[in-house]
Parts: structure tokens; C-alpha cells; sequence
């Protein structure tokens, strides 16, 4: 992908019996010709042009994906609607012609398909954009018009998807005047681990590795582990509040007679990660918070706010450290838990963040020079019977923190289509909600904060 695209680039038009042909400016305008704009536009009708003269999306480098069958491809949305394949430069004139063709390539026997569903702009498939039209301009309108399903094979896509780190842009829907600003992230899409070989110095430390099972490796989990759902709730709620990566302290207790590691505290770190000055500060205030409430240090999370909940190599070496650092001089065993929280990610599965546990094998003594091998951790999530006071003053302390900063996420814009920032944070929180269900009451004072931060 990133070759340039030929000066002649060949035009693309067999989309399979499901092609949504481009119409002409005449026809669109015959269309929109009735009672109000847009009366009689028809599902065949509703085009990138259209989605693009409206303001629902924007022309941009790289802004359209397909994930099928373990490929990805990556297309640019080009000024007069039609799609340019970054891989060879090849112009398609709509959705179904640029999916049919991919798909193809992946798998010949593949003879038409949605390409609505199938592709994605911004992280969004297109046919919400649709849906997001209708309810704009056609508010009545039967929404079996844009009531494309995904095929079989685009439901693996969409579980490649979740796994490979799609470019995080802007989502504008044209509803709304302001939709949230994102930078605009190179794919990074995750590597195994086999295929990493010996360290080498030249490879990006941003890179990506999926977890492994300790199945995989032939080892069993050597401890178990039990998480307080108000360590996720804190943890979820810090990762949220700004596009920058943030990280944390984990507090909790390890029996050795059970093996049992128990995670009852998070830590939030008020401090900014180049901002060594302040770092020891702040971890001595958070060692010193550990000390009185009798518990230990047990791990540490940190957030990859656009992109996938897997351990970069530079992760892989952090976490490798802290797991020697805990085990002390008397070479005793005390497992060291990792936490990976990915808030903002397009691949993820609803508003909730994609949270990941996971711990990291040292190499094979013959191999000295590998990476450690990441290893997805199970972990038993705790309900807490209710929100304590200690947790909602981090999160006040956190919304003090970030109130003035340039990075923090403005959430009165939109996260995606139909769902505002405070929609999403509130959605996701609520995955981590105690038993005692006060506890809404209690953040919503949490939540008018962050509305009067703007």
C-alpha cells in the first residue's frame, strides 16, 4: 500500500448485481425534484455524491477501509464521489464495485456483495452514513431502505476488524455542527509474536504483538487473578478524558497460600508522561496512598486511546521490568498484572473500551535476544457493592487535572453518528457499574463537570 497512484488510472465500474451505480448530477437533482429536498430519493439514490453535497462525509487520503477474510485494504474518497484503491490506484464509481473487486482478489468464488455494509469510512461503515441521511432529510422514510445485511463473510470481517488498528479520523455525520477531532493515526496493524524473531533495533517499538494463550506456549496461568469493578471504572474513566496516553498504579493483595491476586485500588497518575520533574512526585504521593490502606503495588495500566488494547514492543519490555522490580532480591514469585484500555478505538465493540489483561513470558533461554511473549491473563471481574468516596475524589482530582488542557476530549462532540462523547463514557462506565445503583446519581454530578469543561 502508499505506491502512487498511476498517471491513467484504469475506472472500475462491475460491482456484482448489488452495485450501487453513481447517478449523474441530472438524475440526482431529478430525484431530490418534489415536494422538499431529498422527497423522493430512493435507497438506489443515496450516494457518496449525495453523502458528500450534503457535508455527511468528506473527501480524504486513506479515510475508507475494508477488513475481509484477514485482509485489509485502504481507499481514498475522492472529490466527485468515486473511490481511489491506494494499493494500485484503480478508481472505482461506487462502494459494491470497490468491495466486489477486494473481495474477490481474497476469494474468487465471491460474486456480489453489499459494499455499504462492507466499507467503512472513518472507522464507520457506510450505511449508517445512509441511515444518518434518511433521518436528516427523510425523517418518515422506511428504514428498510438502508437495511443492508452483511453477508456471511463480511461477519469475519468484522471480527478482523476488531483485531487490526483501522485510522482513526474524524467522524461527521452532518447532523451536528461540531464532531469530535481526532489526529489522524497510520495503521498499525498487530504482528505475531512468532514473526518477530531476534530484538532489531531497527523496528518500530510502536509495534503492535498479539497476546498469546499460555495453551499456546504449553504453560499454565501460574496465579489467578480477581479485579474490583471499581478499579475498572476508575481506570476506564481516566483513560477517557484526554486523546493523549495516560497511565496508572494498580493497588491490590497477593496470597501466596491461594495464588490469588487481588486488584482493589487504582492510581491514577496526575502527571504527564514526559513530564519526568513531576513523575517521582507523583509516584512517591502514590506509594505513600498504598502504605496507609495496607495494600500492594501489583501492576499498572496505561490506555492506547485510538488504537487496539494489544502491548506494543515497547509495552512488552515496560512490562518486563515491572515484573522483575516486583519479584524483589529474594527471587520470591509476585506476579506484576499489565492493563491495556482502549477508549477510543473504532474496532471496538459498542461505546465500552476493550480492557486487556496481560502478563509477559520471558524468551526461551536459548533465544536470550527475543522479546518477552505477551500472554492474554483471565481475570475474574469483582461487582463492588458501591462507589466509594475515595474513587469518586480521583475522579474529581482527574477532572481538575485535565480541565484546561489541550488535549482533552470535548464531550459535546460526537463519537460517532448517533452518540455524543458523554454518551459513549457514560455507556462504557456503566459496564462497571456496583450494585448499589445510587451510584448514577452520584457521577452524574461527575459527568456536569466534565460538560462545564468546554
Amino acid at each position: 500500500m502508499g505506491s502512487e497512484p498511476p498517471s491513467s488510472p484504469q475506472v472500475v465500474e462491475d460491482g456484482g448485481e448489488e452495485d450501487e451505480e453513481e447517478l449523474s448530477g441530472g438524475e440526482e437533482a431529478d430525484l431530490r425534484s418534489s415536494s422538499g429536498r431529498g422527497s423522493l430519493l430512493t435507497r438506489r439514490g443515496i450516494t457518496l455524491r449525495v453523502l458528500l453535497k450534503d457535508g455527511l462525509v468528506e473527501p480524504g487520503d486513506g479515510v475508507l477501509a475494508i477488513h475481509y477474510l484477514g485482509k485489509n485494504f485502504v481507499g481514498d474518497l475522492l472529490t466527485d464521489g468515486k473511490i481511489r484503491w491506494v494499493e494500485t490506484g484503480q478508481i472505482f464509481n461506487s462502494p459494491s464495485a470497490w468491495a466486489t473487486h477486494c473481495k474477490r482478489l481474497v476469494n474468487p468464488a465471491k460474486k456480489s456483495g453489499c459494499g455499504w455494509a462492507s466499507v467503512r469510512y472513518r472507522g464507520q461503515k457506510l450505511v449508517q452514513y445512509k441511515t444518518t441521511w434518511l433521518h436528516k432529510y427523510q425523517p418518515s422514510a422506511d428504514m428498510s431502505l438502508v437495511s443492508e445485511e452483511d453477508d456471511d463473510e463480511d461477519e469475519e470481517e468484522g471480527k478482523t476488524a476488531v483485531q487490526a488498528d483501522e485510522k482513526i479520523k474524524n467522524n461527521k455525520p452532518g447532523l451536528h455542527d461540531v464532531m469530535v477531532s481526532r489526529r489522524t493515526d497510520r495503521e498499525r496493524i498487530p504482528v505475531r509474536y512468532c514473526t518477530l524473531g531476534t530484538r532489531d533495533a531497527t523496528r518500530d517499538p510502536h509495534t503492535l504483538v498479539e497476546l498469546s494463550a499460555f495453551s499456546a506456549i504449553n504453560r499454565f496461568q501460574p496465579f489467578n487473578v480477581a479485579v474490583s469493578s471499581n478499579v475498572l471504572l476508575l481506570m476506564d474513566f481516566h483513560c477517557h478524558l484526554t486523546t493523549s496516553e495516560v497511565v496508572g498504579y494498580l493497588g491490590g493483595r497477593w496470597d501466596t497460600n491461594t495464588q490469588l491476586l487481588t486488584v482493589l485500588r487504582a492510581f491514577p497518575c496526575r502527571t504527564r508522561l514526559a513530564d519526568r520533574d513531576s513523575a517521582s512526585a507523583v509516584e512517591e504521593e502514590i506509594c505513600q496512598n498504598l502504605f496507609m490502606r495496607g495494600l500492594s503495588l501489583v501492576g499498572w495500566y496505561h490506555s492506547h486511546p485510538r488504537g487496539p488494547a494489544l502491548p506494543s514492543l515497547q509495552d512488552i519490555d515496560s512490562q518486563m521490568d515491572h515484573q522483575l522490580r516486583l519479584q524483589g532480591s529474594n527471587n520470591g514469585f509476585q506476579p506484576c498484572l499489565g492493563i491495556i484500555c482502549g477508549p477510543y478505538y473504532h474496532g471496538n465493540q459498542g461505546v465500552a473500551s476493550t480492557i486487556t489483561p496481560f502478563w509477559v513470558v520471558p524468551p526461551p533461554e536459548q533465544r536470550p535476544n527475543d522479546h518477552g511473549i505477551p500472554v492474554a491473563v483471565e481475570v475474574t471481574y469483582v461487582q463492588d457493592n458501591f462507589l466509594t468516596s475515595d474513587v469518586l475524589n480521583e475522579m474529581m482530582l482527574l477532572v481538575d487535572y485535565y480541565r484546561a488542557a489541550p488535549d482533552l476530549v470535548q464531550f459535546n462532540q460526537y463519537w460517532c453518528p448517533d452518540t455524543t462523547m458523554m454518551d459513549k463514557i457514560k455507556g462504557s462506565l456503566s459496564c462497571h457499574a456496583p450494585k448499589d445503583q445510587a451510584y448514577s446519581q452520584i457521577l452524574e454530578h461527575v459527568y456536569s463537570q466534565l460538560s462545564n469543561m468546554h
